[in-house]
C-alpha cells in the first residue's frame, strides 16, 4: 500500500467519523425506538460530582449509543453479519430457523424457591382455593428447535416442584402445551403464546377448576385477524429483523362482555381489544389494553368469580374465561401494591389462580405481596 493511498484511507475514515458525529449533533434526539420498543437515553446533564464519580461519562456513552444515527439499521446489519459468521444467539435470543426463542437463564438468589414459598403462604392465609399455573416458555416446549448445545434452564423440573406445593392445586399447562407442540402455540418474533396457545392454556385451567366440560371445541370459534404485521419483543431484543411478521388473532367476541380498567388509577370502561395498539409497535397490548394494576371482565350470564395473579400471558387467555365467569379479576403485582388475599376476600372470588410464565415467575420480586 502506497503512502498516498494510506493517507487517503486515513482521511476518508476521519471524514466518515466526523460526518457521523456532525450528523449525531445536529439531528434531534429520539425519545423512543419503536423497533426496540424502549425509551432511549437522553442527553445527560453535566455536573462536577457526576464527572468525578464516573456516572457522567457512563451516561454519555449510553447516550451516544442510543442516539447513534440510523441505529435501528446498524443493529439489524450487525445481527445479519453475526449470523453469517455462524452465530445463533443474539442478545439472549436464539435464532431457530424462522423462529426466535428467548434463552431462560438460571434464577438468582434462590428467587424461584422464595416465590413458590410465597404462593404456599397465600394458600395458608385464605380459605379460598389457590391454583398455580406455571406457563412454560417456547424454550421448554420447543427445546428441540434450539441450536445444538444451546443452554436454557430446565423449566419442567421447576414446574414439578410447583405442582408439589402443599395446599396449592396445580394447573397442568406443561402437559397441555406439550401435547400441541407441533402447532403455532408461540409467536415466532415474540415471547408470548399465540391465541391458539392461550386457548390450550385456558382449556387446562378450566379442567383444573372442575369446569372442563364447559370448554368449547377449537372449531367453535371464528378467529378474527387483528394484525398480520406483528414484530414482537424478541424481534426488538435480538436485532434479527429479517423474519416475516407474526399474525395476531382474536377468538372471543366482545358481545355480552365488559371490561373495567384501572390503567390510570381510577376505574374506566375499556374495550376487550384496544385496537389503537394495532397501529403501534406494541401490538400485543391490544389484548385488554396491556399492562395495568387491575382490570375486571364481566359477563352477566356467567357464574362464579375468579382472581388471576397475572403477567402479560394472561391478557390473551382471560377473554376465554370471561365466556363462563360472571367476573374475572386480573391483578398485576408489579403495579398493584396491596394484599392479594385481602383483595380476594373483598371481591368475593371463588378461586385464586397464580398464572405466570416461568421466566417471569423466577425473576419476579413482587410476589412477596402474596404473603401479606
Amino acid at each position: 500500500m502506497t503512502r498516498a493511498y494510506g493517507r487517503f484511507l486515513t482521511a476518508f475514515f476521519c471524514l466518515f467519523l466526523g460526518g457521523l458525529l456532525a450528523w449525531h449533533v445536529f439531528l434531534p434526539d429520539r425519545a423512543r425506538s419503536e423497533t426496540e420498543n424502549r425509551t432511549l437515553t437522553q442527553r445527560p446533564e453535566f455536573s462536577w460530582s457526576a464527572l468525578a464519580s464516573g456516572s457522567f461519562t457512563a451516561d454519555v456513552e449510553d447516550y451516544f449509543a442510543d442516539q447513534f444515527p440510523l441505529r435501528d439499521g446498524w443493529t439489524g446489519l450487525k445481527a445479519r453479519a453475526e449470523q453469517l459468521l455462524g452465530k445463533r444467539e443474539f442478545n439472549g435470543v436464539y435464532l431457530c430457523g424462522d423462529t426466535l426463542i428467548a434463552k431462560v437463564d438460571p434464577p438468582l438468589e434462590n428467587l424461584e424457591k422464595k416465590n413458590l414459598a410465597h404462593v404456599a403462604r397465600l394458600a395458608e392465609r385464605t380459605e379460598i382455593p389457590v391454583y398455580l399455573g406455571l406457563i412454560p416458555s417456547a424454550a421448554e416446549i420447543w427445546r428441540e428447535k434450539l441450536p445444538a448445545g444451546a443452554e436454557s434452564w430446565d423449566q419442567s423440573s421447576f414446574i414439578a416442584q410447583g405442582a408439589a406445593l402443599d395446599g396449592v392445586k396445580p394447573v397442568d399447562l406443561l402437559g397441555a402445551l406439550s401435547a400441541h407442540a407441533g402447532e403455532d402455540i408461540f409467536y415466532r418474533t415474540d415471547h408470548h403464546w399465540t391465541t391458539l396457545g392461550a386457548y390450550y392454556g385456558y382449556a387446562a385451567l378450566m379442567e383444573a377448576l372442575g369446569r372442563g366440560g364447559e370448554t368449547p371445541d377449537r372449531g367453535d370459534f371464528s378467529p378474527e385477524t387483528l394484525s398480520d404485521k406483528f414484530d414482537g419483543t424478541l424481534y426488538s431484543q435480538s436485532g434479527v429483523h429479517w423474519l416475516l411478521p407474526d399474525t395476531m388473532e382474536a377468538w372471543v367476541k366482545e358481545d355480552g362482555l365488559s371490561l373495567t380498567s384501572w390503567r390510570s388509577g381510577a376505574p374506566e370502561e375499556a374495550p376487550l381489544y384496544e385496537r389503537s395498539f394495532l397501529e403501534r409497535k406494541d401490538k400485543y397490548s391490544a389484548f385488554l389494553g396491556g399492562n395495568q394494576p387491575l382490570c375486571v371482565l364481566r359477563n352477566e350470564t356467567g357464574t362464579g368469580r375468579l382472581l388471576l395473579i397475572r403477567d402479560s400471558y394472561a391478557d390473551a387467555l382471560a377473554p376465554f374465561l370471561a365466556l363462563h365467569f360472571q367476573e374475572v379479576h386480573l391483578l398485576d403485582l408489579r403495579y398493584y401494591r396491596g394484599s392479594a388475599a385481602a383483595y380476594a376476600a373483598e371481591s368475593g372470588v371463588d378461586g385464586i389462580v397464580v398464572l405466570q410464565s416461568v421466566p417471569n415467575f423466577i425473576t419476579d420480586r413482587n410476589l412477596g405481596l402474596l404473603s401479606q
